[in-house]
């Protein structure tokens, strides 16, 4: 997991202050330092000062910082988080940031978050032109769905079949899933039910309970399944278990569709359990002794057909265009439900711990891109946010500067550096500690 993660994050870091690092020399702006973390403890600068590698070729110094938390571009004639007022106490030079117009300032804070989005584009369009898009037809979801805990508490029950999300038919059942019914504004599912057609309100703070351990999907499909790849010396392995077969039941308890498999298996954790497998046309007892957790060590290969809609390289850019910037929606309107009151900050947000655990504990450059490709535009919208020590914060300085004729004074800009750091330094401790107890918890 940590792996993954800091391989992402160096990417993201590496091509944000890159977008930075390209702005200014095209302005011809000295730059000093092109560093991938932090050669000083952040935020500190003059504290532990030394770098795992660096070089300097012509006036910029190149290097791996020791402190992994981001990274930076030293540009001269900047206030930041390695420069303070006092250091610009004497009279602008023509290749220091701040002699130039406000417009190339301007284009200089923003290419770190225009990088972030072009990089996004190009992971999420590249994806989709390698791997397509595969989806389950919601006309294959022919035996309803099955809801966990969560999904009975809103309404569903089992067997429901969604007929509708929002009042609207829909084609992929993956739409169940989207951001727009889930956190958007009274979002519901309308499910035949015994013939009947029923609606299924989404509360307000949904987005808060889905946040919860073991919470989401909240309803999968019921699908028949077979077995699939089987991991060595697990449970399944130890009682003979084979590629192709059908679990029909555990412990007695009818296991015909997966979530029905899973729900017997907790039942029967940890003890020793009787299978009923049919193997051909043949069938057959074992007995397997379920792990604690609930398993047998086997993926499962779900019998529902799905379909893959394949692009061409072209077509695949408006595609992963639109998925993108999708991210950047979701975003916004799940800062909304916390700002609203809907959804609770400690619920909602996440550090480095719960980015490596979205990473996962195994290599799978599918997984991998597509969740740096989400991290990209993340960084993009959240550098926007207007907070004086983020890029955005920068932007609305430079745009009153443009506006109102006249540019803030250095002292305003070094203490508005410093109350953003605050904030930020905040929120980073914030996340990290709500992380650890949500962990623990």
């Amino acid at each position: 997991m940590a792996g993954q993660m800091l391989l992402g994050l160096s990417i993201l870091v590496g091509l944000h202050e890159f977008g930075h690092f390209a702005a200014a020399k095209y302005f011809k702006i000295r730059v000093d330092k092109f560093y991938i973390f932090f050669d000083f403890l952040f935020p500190m600068p003059g504290v532990m000062n030394f770098a795992l590698l660096k070089k300097k070729i012509g006036e910029t110094e190149y290097g791996l910082g020791w402190f992994p938390l981001g990274g930076y571009v030293a540009i001269h004639g900047m206030i930041d988080e390695t420069t303070d007022a006092d250091q610009l106490s004497a009279e602008p030079q023509p290749n220091e940031f701040r002699s130039k117009p406000a417009w190339q300032r301007l284009i200089v804070m923003l290419g770190g978050i225009i990088m972030n989005v072009i990089t996004g584009i190009v992971i999420f369009s590249l994806l989709t032109f390698k791997y397509g898009e595969e989806y389950l037809p919601a006309s294959e979801v022919k035996y309803g769905v099955q809801p966990n805990e969560l999904g009975q508490k809103i309404g569903f029950r089992t067997g429901d079949k969604i007929v509708k999300i929002n009042g609207r038919p829909f084609t992929e059942f993956d739409d169940v899933y989207k951001p727009d019914v889930l956190i958007g504004q009274n979002g519901y599912y309308t499910v035949e039910r015994n013939g009947q057609l029923v609606d299924i309100r989404v509360p307000v703070d949904f987005m808060d309970q889905l946040s919860d351990k073991n919470q989401t999907p909240f309803v999968l499909p019921l699908n028949p399944f077979e077995v699939g790849q089987i991991s060595s010396g697990s449970p399944a392995a130890k009682a003979g278990v084979q590629v192709g077969d059908q679990i029909l039941k555990v412990g007695g308890q009818d296991t015909r569709f997966f979530p029905q498999l899973q729900a017997a298996l907790k039942a029967n954790a940890g003890k020793a359990t009787p299978l009923l497998v049919k193997r051909g046309a043949e069938t057959l007892t074992l007995t397997a002794t379920i792990d604690e957790d609930g398993k047998l060590g086997f993926m499962p290969k779900s019998l529902l057909r799905s379909a893959t809609r394949t692009y061409g390289l072209a077509e695949s850019v408006p595609v992963g265009t639109k998925k993108a910037f999708g991210v950047i929606t979701t975003q916004l309107t799940a800062f909304g439900k916390i700002f609203r009151g809907e959804a609770s900050a400690r619920k909602s947000l996440g550090g480095p711990m719960a980015i490596a655990q979205q990473y996962g504990g195994q290599w799978d450059w599918e997984h991998f891109w597509l969740l740096t490709g989400m991290l990209s535009m993340v960084l993009a919208f959240m550098n926007l946010l207007p907070i004086p020590a983020l890029d955005g914060g920068h932007v609305i300085f430079l745009l009153y500067e443009m506006i109102a004729g006249r540019k803030p004074s250095d002292s305003f800009l070094e203490n508005a550096q410093k109350v953003g750091m605050v904030l930020i330094l905040g929120l980073m401790v914030f996340v990290i500690f709500n992380d650890a107890i949500k962990a623990i918890f």
